[in-house]
């Protein structure tokens, strides 16, 4: 298609000239004047830029999706619904969202009011905000300068739940946009492809040799010293529906590389809950609505949270080309720094993780410098099960931000196996942390203070496990 076409306040906008990868932040402000939608720190972290974008590929879909628009690449909107605050009110009368925050004074120098609004209304159009956490969650990635928290979260709960009748809540279910198709568009030289289908996508991957994967793309696109000329060519994996998804089947469950982070969150509670207890601290909700669980694994980050909890759990990445596909155990993904396992032609198709036994006990740690939206200074997941003699018959502990990949703890798990339970052995398992890490000094914390609070979460588990034991009947 020779423009990308989508849906913007419910009219149809089409763009032929400017280049795929810019932001949608940038397109708004620059290209359509639409300066309602603030620039923060184009990073992700304030939610300043949020805007909300239909997704019909979730189940019970379609829904809005509050999103940071300076992680969306243009190209990633073609054939979707995008609503920024210049649409909600109709005339002089405010959208039920803008009244609610006007009435619990919850704008106060109005940088931030915009992007708050467009989380509210992805609050209002949403039905499954049934615990307080969840509210919190939800607008935990809007930064207030003037720390008027108590009324937006005032106005988020008058608000949360509450279908508002209004002109968009039934836009997306009415159709008019489908982002599951086909499109291959060129603007200012560079090259943006969508394919619709893993043929398409080995075809598009064959006939270039110069190209990069978007999976989410919330990482690429801060990659912005990346101009059109070094980057000629970006291939997403957006409109592949067969990459998206949680099943189970009888032994594992079969998570698509390009589930969003929200999805798998809404999915794992019941099924993974260590994935759901390490997802609620992952980000803030416009970035688990972009990013993908094939982008976290394939940035191959030191701290990448997903990381530790797929080594806990004894995942294979499942790896697939025109040749077919390939499984490698979790432990051979990452192969260094920032390097993985992946041939060239080959993407991430899915994750496998075997369905724990019924009693096998699980947790995951995430320590930063803030509580909510920070990357890790240490990671932690441990997986335990034990034999009928009451014994620890598989012990998987892992680690992220003390080397230079995601890795598992071997010497800690061999002081653990065979032992009973108990602080003598989890003590023993955190000395031998030694053996297993050299952890480094950076602006996140020292070694030392990576290796301490590395053995301090081994025995946090520990006191978790022995206490949970001492519950059961």
């Amino acid at each position: 298609m020779s423009c990308i076409r989508f849906h913007l306040n419910g009219n149809i906008i089409e763009e032929s000239r400017v280049r795929p990868s810019v932001t949608l932040l940038d397109y708004l402000r620059i290209h359509l004047g639409l300066c309602g939608t603030k620039e923060g720190c184009a990073e992700g972290d304030c939610g300043a830029c949020t805007v909300v974008i239909g997704d019909p590929g979730v189940p019970g879909g379609p829904v809005y999706r509050a999103i940071n628009s300076c992680l969306l690449l243009l190209g990633e909107v073609h054939g979707r619904h995008v609503i920024t605050v210049e649409g909600l009110a109709e005339g002089e009368v405010l959208h039920p969202v803008q009244e609610s925050l006007v009435r619990h004074g919850g704008s106060q120098c109005g940088y931030c009011t915009p992007g708050v609004v467009m989380s509210l209304f992805e609050a209002a159009h949403r039905a499954d905000l049934d615990r307080p956490w969840k509210l919190a969650d939800q607008i935990s990635g809007n930064l207030c300068r003037c720390t008027g928290y108590g009324p937006i979260r005032a106005a988020a709960k008058d608000v949360a739940g509450s279908r508002p009748a209004d002109r968009y809540s039934a836009l997306l279910k009415g159709g008019g946009a489908n982002p599951r198709v086909s499109f291959h568009y060129t603007g200012e030289g560079q090259e943006f492809v969508r394919p619709g289908s893993l043929n398409e996508l080995w075809d598009a991957i064959d006939s270039d040799a110069d190209y990069r994967i978007a999976g989410g793309a919330t990482d690429l696109v801060l990659d912005s010293s990346l101009p059109p000329r070094t980057l000629p060519r970006l291939i997403a994996l957006s409109g592949i529906e067969e990459l998206r998804g949680v099943r189970r089947g009888t032994e594992q469950w079969d998570i698509g590389a390009m589930t969003a982070l929200s999805e798998l969150e809404d999915a794992a509670p019941e099924r993974l809950p260590m994935l759901a207890n390490m997802l609620r601290y992952f980000g803030s909700r416009q970035i688990k609505n972009l990013g993908t669980v094939g982008g976290n694994l394939c940035t191959a980050s030191p701290v990448g949270d997903l990381a530790p909890c797929f080594l806990a759990l004894g995942a294979s990445v499942v790896l697939a080309s025109r040749r077919g596909k390939r499984s490698v155990p979790i432990e051979g993904f990452f192969t260094g720094y920032r390097e993985t396992a992946l041939r060239r032609g080959e993407i991430v198709a899915s994750i496998d993780v075997p369905i724990p036994r019924d009693g096998a006990m699980s947790a995951a740690y995430k320590v930063c410098k803030r509580r909510e939206v920070d990357i890790a200074t240490v990671s932690a997941a441990f997986f335990l099960d034990l034999s009928m003699e009451g014994r620890i018959s598989t012990a998987r502990i892992a680690f992220g931000g003390m080397a230079a990949t995601p890795a598992r703890a071997p010497s800690a798990e061999a002081e653990l196996l065979g032992s009973e339970p108990s602080s003598a052995s989890f003590a023993a398992a955190a000395s031998a942390l030694g053996e297993d890490f050299e952890p480094i000094s950076d602006h996140r914390g020292s070694a030392w203070f990576r290796g301490t609070l590395a053995r301090n979460l081994v025995l946090e588990f520990g006191d978790s496990m022995e206490a949970r034991r001492g519950e059961a009947p």
